[in-house]
């Protein structure tokens, strides 16, 4: 069959692809629910049920405009153990001449799909083409092309590349920022008001009892619940421009001042939780932030900058940098230990039963919802998993697993690197720990702790108190020379013996028994 076979991965939903601006006779697209890419690390069971419901819809979607879909559902008895099995057996039933994929965007799947298209070239004498995914601001290279010579990526000058080479939030003489500021960070730090009106998470019922029954028959494993088989997520193109219409009108107003602030009541506050429609591409981050700062220019006289650039940075800036990193990085970067930390992570990272509220209604919402904002992820238990000495391996699976939103080339920068400091500091000045007092002022859930933050040893005295203070000793000879701790290693070197001792004694203690905490 003179036909050529094109690859749909779950995470390339992207319905403005080039691919789908005209129908082909001579195209046949395959999407396959894959074992391997189910098994890999443990998944939140509604990760998978996102991710399965996606890509069915996008499927449908397609099939429905007329273009040649096969698809291929977990237990489909043609679904075999790879997608190398499984595109092979394709080809042949087929006698198909062609095979065409997008870029994977995790290395494993790109050394897999590249080292494919050389089998098939060399065995079954079968062409094969590369195509973008069409959805990235930047190459895979530009992020290391514009460091070269550096021994650290300043996200803050990719960030400002990123401004001019986009004309976002510019001035009008198209280098100069808008207002004269190009970042308001230090106006994005602030807790939480009591009094202040929080408006409900914008949700999506479907009932996906057929695919957790197919996931319990097919026996994968997996982590987390979903309640009532009741999956919330934004699964379509229309879901997730219906939820960014949500944020816009809702939540982006106060989302720059309270994106760091942590609530025991409010878990999403006024986060977009758009990071799984961008992630698997059913939204476009261009079209995004462009979407974004016309609705600032519509509305700026009741719309904060500070809320629409803290908002901007994280998808031109964040976003894009950590994907640069990665790919300047791997495969290495999935084995750097800076610290050569080796703790297994506590069992409570898969219960939430800890006497450490901070931990508790972090842990509880990633397991119940797949979703935790990022100062959730990063300085509450990212922050206690690396001042316990927390295996950065072990940190990035339980991360790659829990978050719906978790992608490889996303999650494993801001994991290991950002949260972690297995890099040594490439991507981060310094490690991003915290005492009980950060805790304290940016969420309520010291309010309702068995530990008393206050506290850095003795009875009830907060864990993260003593463990914040044993990690800056514990690595001396490692950060002791970095500037930017000067202060902290000053302050550890001004304590009193007696007092240095206690804290430190107090850290051996918690250390002996982190899994009851």
């Amino acid at each position: 069959m003179n036909k050529t076979l094109r690859l749909i991965l779950g995470d390339q939903l992207n319905h403005a692809h080039s691919w789908f601006q005209k129908k082909d006779d001579s195209v046949i697209y395959l999407m396959i629910e894959q074992r391997s890419e189910t098994d890999y690390v443990r998944h939140h069971i509604q990760k998978i049920a996102a991710f399965f419901v996606a890509m069915r819809q996008f499927c449908a979607e397609k099939q429905a405009q007329g273009f040649e879909f096969m698809y291929y559902k977990l237990d489909d008895s043609r679904n075999l153990a790879s997608f190398g099995d499984n595109i092979i057996s394709v080809i042949k039933n087929l006698e198909l001449i062609h095979f065409e994929y997008q870029q994977p965007d995790e290395y494993r799947l790109d050394e897999e799909l590249a080292a494919l298209g050389e089998h098939l070239r060399e065995n079954h004498n079968v062409s094969h083409q590369v195509y973008s995914t069409e959805h990235f601001l930047t190459t895979r290279d530009e992020v290391a092309n514009l460091f070269v010579g550096k021994n650290s990526f300043l996200m803050e000058t990719f960030y400002h590349y990123m401004r001019r080479k986009h004309q976002i939030l510019m001035d009008k003489d198209m280098r100069t920022p808008l207002t004269g500021k190009w970042n308001y960070d230090h106006e994005n730090r602030k807790k939480l008001p009591k009094d202040i009106f929080v408006p409900a998470s914008k949700t999506f019922d479907k009932d996906v009892s057929n695919i957790i029954n197919m996931l319990a028959t097919q026996k994968v494993e997996t982590m987390g619940t979903i309640a009532n088989n009741n999956l919330v997520w934004a699964t379509n193109r229309d879901e997730a421009l219906r939820l960014l219409e949500h944020f816009l009108g809702e939540q982006l107003a106060h989302f720059g001042a309270y994106e760091d602030a942590m609530s025991a009541t409010h878990r999403v506050a006024f986060h977009s939780q758009l990071s799984f429609c961008l992630n698997v591409k059913l939204l476009n981050p261009l079209e995004l932030v462009k979407t974004v700062e016309r609705y600032y220019y519509k509305h700026q006289d009741s719309l904060s900058i500070a809320s629409v650039e803290g908002f901007i940075r994280q998808i031109i800036g964040w976003r894009e940098y950590v994907r640069g990193v990665y790919w300047y990085n791997m495969p290495a970067y999935s084995q750097v230990n800076y610290f050569n930390n080796q703790r297994p992570l506590p069992a409570y990272y898969w219960t939430a039963q800890t006497g450490m509220n901070c931990m508790h209604v972090a842990l509880k919402n990633s397991l119940e919802h797949a979703y935790a904002h990022h100062i959730q992820r990063l300085m509450i238990i990212g922050n206690f998993s690396l001042l316990i000495g927390a295996n950065p391996q072990a940190v990035d699976d339980w991360y790659l697993g829990v978050y719906a939103d978790a992608i490889q080339w996303v999650q494993l920068p801001n994991t290991r690197a950002m949260s972690q400091y297995a890099d040594g500091g490439q991507m981060a000045t310094k490690p991003y720990i915290a005492s009980a007092n950060y805790v304290q002022k940016m969420s309520d859930y010291c309010q309702n702790c068995k530990y008393n933050p206050k506290l850095r040893y003795g009875t009830n005295a907060c864990p993260l108190n003593s463990l914040y203070w044993n990690f800056y000793e514990t690595h001396r000879e490692l950060l002791g020379k970095n500037h930017r701790l000067a202060i902290t290693y000053a302050q550890l070197e001004k304590m009193e013996a007696d007092e240095k001792a206690k804290i430190m004694q107090q850290a051996t203690i918690y250390l002996e028994k982190v899994n009851e905490l």
